[in-house]
């Protein structure tokens, strides 16, 4: 049974592999090493960090993906990719090396509705504050994030979310113009 996925890969702090660009490139190829199946990758895209000047700029993208895995094994995964190159959690939305999301596994909500919608609907500032015990898929950001957005039309412009319906086309429009413009694709060399 494959498992077809999304991926959001972000950076913003140099790793032991290099640059952000370069520290994403790895890591893609790191996951390929584990027995997961890149589908598509999109450019690369610069856009300010979260909350604005808290640190440089960061460099973001989106992988398609399929894997044999279950949800909780592809995350352990995605945690071990992030610690090979550097990743330190010592502070939310601080700086990172890599940080890659589980943004959609095979049109899942996990743990289940309930969970799912008291997760999306979070203050901003309990956003900050709190960390969910256990993986809660679709991402619960996602329709807020433009940094995911853009990419994901670039990859997989008919996705649609699990539990909105709602096309990424539809998700980027719901977001200020102002984010939408902020993340930029970068030059390919």
């Amino acid at each position: 049974m494959s498992n077809i996925s999304i991926l959001s890969l972000g950076g913003n702090q140099p790793s032991k592999i290099g640059s952000p660009k370069e520290t994403l490139t790895f890591a893609l190829r790191s996951l390929a090493s584990r027995e997961v199946i890149i589908l598509r990758e999109s450019s690369f895209y610069s856009n300010p960090a979260f909350p604005k000047g808290s640190g440089p700029d960061f460099v973001n993208s989106v992988a398609v993906i399929d894997s044999q895995y279950k949800p909780s094994e592809l995350l352990e995964i995605l945690h071990e990719v992030e610690a090979e190159c550097g990743r330190r959690r010592d502070v939310r939305w601080g700086p990172r090396t890599l940080d890659i999301d589980l943004i959609d596994f095979a049109g899942r909500v996990l743990p289940d509705h309930q969970v799912y919608h008291r997760w999306s609907n979070l203050s901003p500032e309990d956003q900050g504050k709190l960390t969910p015990e256990h993986l809660i898929l679709p991402h619960p950001r996602v329709q807020d994030r433009a940094f995911v957005l853009v990419p994901l039309s670039e990859v997989l412009p008919d996705w649609k979310h699990p539990v909105t319906g709602l096309s990424v086309a539809e998700m980027l429009r719901n977001l200020p113009e102002s984010d939408r413009n902020e993340v930029v694709r970068l030059p390919e060399a």
